[in-house]
C-alpha cells in the first residue's frame, strides 16, 4: 500500500470519542456480564478483578513465558507496546488484547476444568434460541415461492443487516429508503458482487464470518442458497479459532446454528439439511486461522491466508471488525476510494457491513454531506446504515 494515501491510525486516547468509550465503558461491562454468567472460582474472580483495574489504569504487560501463544503475540507487537497504556496504542490492537486477557482470566486456555469453556456462550445461545429467531425462520417459508433472484437479493440483505434484517426479508420494503436524503445503504455495489457470483459456478466463495447467533444464521442461509442454485460450487467459511469480541463466530457456533436450522420446520429445516450435507461432503468447509484473532489489519496477513483469498472467486468480508481490518483502522476521509485502500488484497473482495465504528471509505461527497447534515457524526457508529462495497 506504499502508493496508497495514508491516514492516522485510530487510537483510543481521547475521552469522549467512540473508541475511548469502548475501552472505558464497554469492556468493564463485558467483564461484569461474563463474571455473572458463570459460577467461576475464586482465582478467576481475582483475575477478572485485575482485568477490570487494568481496563481503567493499567499498562500492557507481556504474556508469561509459558503462554501457548506468546511468540505469536510477540510477532503481533506485544513487545513493542509493553509498558504503554491500553489507551495509547492502536484501538484495534488494544481491543484484541482485552479479549485475549479476558480468556486468560476465565481459564479458557487452561490447563484446568474451565479450559475451552466459551465465556460468551450463554449470550450466544440465548439469542439463537429466542422466540424472535423462531419468527425469523418461519418467515423463510414465504420467501421460497419467490423467483430465485429475489430470494438471493433478500438473503444477501439478510446477511448484510444481520439481526437488524428481521429475517422476514420484507422485499416490499427493499429500496424504500433509496430516495431518502440519507439512504440506509450508503454504498451499494450489489450488481458487481452478483457478477462475481454468477454462473457457471464461482469456485470458491470465501466468507469471513462476523458474529454468531442471529447474525451467523443469515450468512449460512445465503451460502446454502448460493450452493443450492449453482451460483457457487464451493464455499469456505472463515471463523475464529477461539471466542473473540463477545459474539464472533467459532466452529461450535456454526454447528449450533446449523442444528438450530435443522431442528426448525419448513424451509428453515431444508436449508439446515442442505448445510449439513455441504459440510459433510466438502462443498462447505470451515477455516479457523490464528490470524483471524490477531490485532492486525489484513495488510499484514500471512502467506498461507493470502493464498486462500487469492484462490477465491471473491472473498466476502462480513461485519464492522472485519471491515476495520480490511481497510486498516484509520481515520480515512470518507471519500477515499475503497478500491485504493484494498488494492493490496490478493483477489476480488467484497465488504458487507453495518456501520458501528468510525472508519469508513468509498462514500460519494454527496452521501457524506447528507449523512453529516442529518446526523452529524452519529451515522458512523449507530448501526442504522450499511454498505456493500466490492473491489474486483
Amino acid at each position: 500500500m506504499s502508493d496508497t494515501p495514508t491516514a492516522p491510525v485510530i487510537v483510543p486516547d481521547e475521552p469522549g470519542t467512540f473508541p475511548h468509550g469502548v475501552l472505558a465503558e464497554r469492556h468493564p461491562a463485558i467483564v461484569r456480564q461474563v463474571r455473572e454468567a458463570f459460577p467461576y472460582e475464586p482465582a478467576q474472580h481475582r483475575a477478572l478483578d485485575a482485568l477490570l483495574a487494568d481496563c481503567a489504569t493499567g499498562t500492557i504487560e507481556p504474556l508469561p513465558a509459558g503462554a501457548h501463544d506468546r511468540e505469536r503475540w510477540r510477532a503481533w507487537g506485544m513487545d513493542t507496546y509493553a509498558g504503554r497504556s491500553w489507551y495509547d496504542v492502536p484501538w484495534l490492537w488494544s481491543e484484541s488484547w482485552f479479549y485475549r486477557r479476558l480468556l486468560d482470566a476465565v481459564g479458557y486456555f487452561g490447563p484446568g476444568p474451565w479450559q475451552g469453556v466459551d465465556p460468551f456462550r450463554p449470550f450466544k445461545l440465548a439469542e439463537l434460541g429466542s422466540p424472535a429467531t423462531d419468527e425469523e425462520l418461519a418467515a423463510l417459508d414465504d420467501l421460497t415461492g419467490r423467483p430465485e433472484d429475489e430470494q438471493a437479493a433478500a438473503l444477501l440483505h439478510g446477511s448484510l443487516w444481520g439481526n437488524r434484517a428481521d429475517l422476514g426479508f420484507r422485499l416490499s420494503a427493499e429500496g424504500a429508503g433509496e430516495s431518502a436524503a440519507v439512504p440506509a445503504l450508503v454504498a451499494d455495489d450489489t450488481e458487481r458482487l452478483w457478477t462475481l457470483l454468477g454462473t457457471p459456478a464461482a469456485d470458491p466463495l470465501c466468507l469471513v464470518a462476523d458474529n454468531a447467533g442471529r447474525e451467523l444464521v443469515p450468512d449460512l442461509l445465503l451460502i446454502a442458497h448460493l450452493l443450492a442454485h449453482g451460483r457457487i460450487g464451493r464455499a469456505v467459511l472463515h471463523v475464529k479459532p477461539y471466542p473473540y469480541y463477545v459474539s464472533d463466530a467459532t466452529t461450535a457456533d456454526v454447528v449450533d446454528a446449523v442444528r438450530r436450522l435443522t431442528g426448525a420446520e419448513g424451509a428453515a429445516a431444508a436449508y439446515g439439511r442442505g448445510l449439513w450435507a455441504a459440510l459433510s461432503d466438502g462443498r462447505l468447509t470451515l477455516r479457523a486461522h490464528p490470524f483471524s484473532c490477531s490485532p492486525l489489519p489484513y495488510t499484514e496477513m500471512p502467506d498461507d491466508l493470502r493464498a486462500d483469498f487469492a484462490a477465491a472467486a471473491v472473498t466476502v468480508v462480513k461485519g464492522d471488525l472485519n471491515y476495520r481490518r480490511l481497510v486498516e483502522d484509520r481515520y480515512w476521509p470518507p471519500t477515499t476510494p475503497f478500491a485504493d485502500v484494498t488494492r493490496y488484497f490478493p483477489g476480488p473482495v467484497a465488504a458487507l457491513r453495518t456501520l458501528k465504528s468510525d472508519v469508513i471509505t468509498g462514500l460519494t461527497a454527496g452521501t457524506e454531506a447528507a449523512l453529516t447534515a442529518a446526523e452529524e457524526q452519529r451515522w458512523r457508529t449507530s448501526g442504522t446504515h450499511a454498505l456493500i462495497q466490492v473491489r474486483t
